[in-house]
């Protein structure tokens, strides 16, 4: 995607905070759930692999996320929206010593981070087959150390704007679950999305930006690998922006 200004940040636009009301957690997933069609062994891997480490949420009550993995982790980490679970798929890999949450309502996707998972033997991640929207008010407050949400549908007509994923009621959740400290990482390739997504961000009191300069938002992050969304993305030409949000100590 093209920067929306040569030297500044994206400026920050989005929905207004006014005239809300709290509403209960309801599945806002859009379109087909299922894509082409599966390969026997990732069919297998559905049948027989998903139901050891899909995550069934309570009807009430908070859901421990280390509770979720047959061994102590030493911190959880959150990927909503995982696509082809490559970069959930290598960090797990990378990081043994942590537990992985992905949240991913399509099957194909989730499939294909199956066959990732039996490949390398991981026993560190678990996975959702839905709406993050309904995790995150199950999640207790401080219990996540870092959340990415790489490359989410921009869903760039105005009039779907509502079916975005980051918004400022879904990034306040995001600040609660957050350990201080805690790292919320994002990327897009869309320019109206990158600054709906800062004008939610910059909202929240509890998050502050790590950028210091243009080649903090502009540049990808060094210590994680590229999805094949984002590899896609800048084969066409369209440049991401890669905001990086810290929790504060305090609030």
């Amino acid at each position: 995607m093209t920067s929306s200004t040569s030297s500044d940040a994206p400026s920050p636009e989005g929905p207004p905070a006014e005239g809300r009301r709290a509403e209960a957690p309801r599945r806002l997933v859009y379109g087909r759930r299922i894509g082409h069609r599966l390969r026997p062994g990732r069919k297998r891997l559905l049948e027989e692999l998903l139901p050891e480490l899909a995550i069934r949420l309570p009807e009430s009550g908070a859901l421990d996320p280390r509770a979720l993995f047959a061994r102590p982790v030493a911190g959880v980490r959150l990927e909503i929206g995982f696509g082809a679970g490559e970069h959930l798929e290598a960090e797990a890999a990378a990081h043994p010593e942590l537990g992985f949450i992905g949240v991913e309502p399509y099957l194909g996707g989730v499939a294909r981070l199956l066959s990732g998972i039996a490949e390398r033997g991981l026993d560190n991640v678990r996975i959702l087959v839905d709406d993050a929207r309904l995790l995150l008010p199950r999640l207790p407050d401080a219990s996540i150390r870092r959340i990415d949400v790489l490359f989410p549908d921009p869903w760039p007509k105005k009039r779907h704007h509502k079916r975005r994923l980051v918004n400022r009621e879904t990034v306040a959740e995001f600040a609660r679950v957050l350990e201080p400290g805690g790292e919320l990482r994002l990327a897009t390739d869309d320019a109206s999305y990158a600054r709906w997504m800062l004008a939610a961000l910059l909202a929240e009191p509890r998050l502050a930006w790590c950028a210091e300069r243009a080649a903090d938002w502009r540049t990808p992050w060094p210590d994680r690998p590229r999805t094949r969304y984002e590899e896609k993305a800048l084969r066409a030409g369209r440049r991401p922006v890669y905001l990086r949000f810290s929790r504060r100590a305090e609030g």
